[in-house]
């Protein structure tokens, strides 16, 4: 089955860029990226839940976020800096995997309407070096953002 969730990585660069529509308004795909309620729903899964420790979401507000196993135990830490945070627009931010060798990355979201129906997320990821992006494309990646996208399509859809 095609993954929606398109990753475009050019040789020599340390850049993804990736692109998801979405069978949702604008708004409802924002707020599902912008609410830690729902954050914290489509980024948990059968066999992790994901807390957000802090969510601030705002222009120079933070985020840490950890996942759990079935029997408690902490499997992934993150956190970052909001640096823009325009409203069914775009949100910029970095983002650090804790004990984890990808170092810091910087985060460029940006939310498009294509119908009242029908939205597209376009994501920018600028890694510290072209060998850490190749590293992370090495991992599950592309398949764990197919599915977390299709969490939040269908997470989101249910609001409607």
């Amino acid at each position: 089955m095609e993954q929606k969730t398109k990753i475009n990585a050019e040789d020599g660069k340390q850049e993804l860029l990736i692109t998801r529509e979405f069978d949702l308004p604008l708004e409802l795909l924002f707020r599902a990226c912008a609410e830690p309620d729902l954050v914290e729903q489509w980024m948990s899964n059968p066999y992790s839940t994901t807390k957000l420790l802090k969510f601030d979401a705002k222009k120079h507000g933070s985020y840490q976020l950890q996942s759990s196993d079935a029997q408690g135990n902490v499997v992934f830490r993150a956190n970052g800096v909001i640096h823009e945070f325009i409203p069914n627009r775009k949100i910029t931010r970095t983002f650090e995997m804790e004990n984890a060798p990808f170092g810091v990355q910087l985060e460029i979201y940006e939310f498009e309407e294509l119908s009242a129906e029908k939205s597209r997320l376009n994501m920018h990821v600028i890694y510290e070096s072209g060998a850490l992006r190749d590293q992370v494309l090495k991992l599950p990646f592309a398949q764990g953002l197919n599915m977390a996208h299709n969490r939040i399509e269908e997470i989101a859809s249910k609001l409607k």
